[in-house]
């Protein structure tokens, strides 16, 4: 190693550092820069991890002073997909489908190889749905998450009764009821 460290992305997120990047190293160290240029970068193979030579560190001795420490690039910098969000972030919120309206708060998101998965519970019970542009139709910053659920999440007599329900409500809120034991969906 000549001066490259390890550096694995914060839980949920990918591993976006690039060369050239400006990243500021915190917490900041008495004999070392703050700012730090990325020189080198060698991606791992699961998307979250990789080597990085930093501008700071050209020794090991110097590359093993950055243990621990934090890696902060600015957002403009990034080159993020519209789907990408932390999993703190998503923990506790509200998920809302184009057909069925509000189905529950997302509890757990699992990470997988090709795309994640979140879990949501609500109205529904436990629906998993896949992290995906056909799926998830954006992430806002405040506010239900917009999704359109595929077929096989739920049962299809659920999709078949929302618009159904919607003409018979005055309101135009009867999508987001949820079925209930007098009307049982399955």
């Amino acid at each position: 190693m000549k001066g490259e460290a390890v550096v694995v992305a914060l839980r949920g997120l990918p591993f976006l550092l690039e060369e050239g990047m400006r990243v500021s190293l915190t917490p900041p160290a008495l004999h070392r820069e703050r700012v730090s240029m990325v020189e080198h970068v060698s991606e791992g193979a699961d998307g979250v991890s990789g080597l990085v030579r930093f501008s700071c560190a050209h020794n090991l001795d110097e590359a093993s002073g950055l243990a621990g420490c934090y890696v902060l690039a600015r957002t403009d910098d990034l080159d993020l997909d519209p789907l990408t969000a932390s999993v703190d972030d998503l923990i506790g919120a509200p998920v809302e489908d184009d057909r069925l309206g509000v189905v529950g708060e997302i509890t757990e998101v699992i990470c997988g190889p090709a795309n994640d998965a979140w879990v949501i519970e609500g109205a529904y019970g436990e629906v998993i749905i896949p992290v995906i542009p056909d799926v998830v139709l954006e992430i806002p910053e405040d506010g239900p998450i917009p999704v359109h659920l595929p077929g096989g999440v739920l049962p299809d007599e659920v999709f078949a009764a929302a618009p159904a329900a919607a003409a018979t409500d005055a309101a135009g809120d009867a999508a987001n009821v949820p079925p209930t034991e007098e009307a049982p969906c399955a």
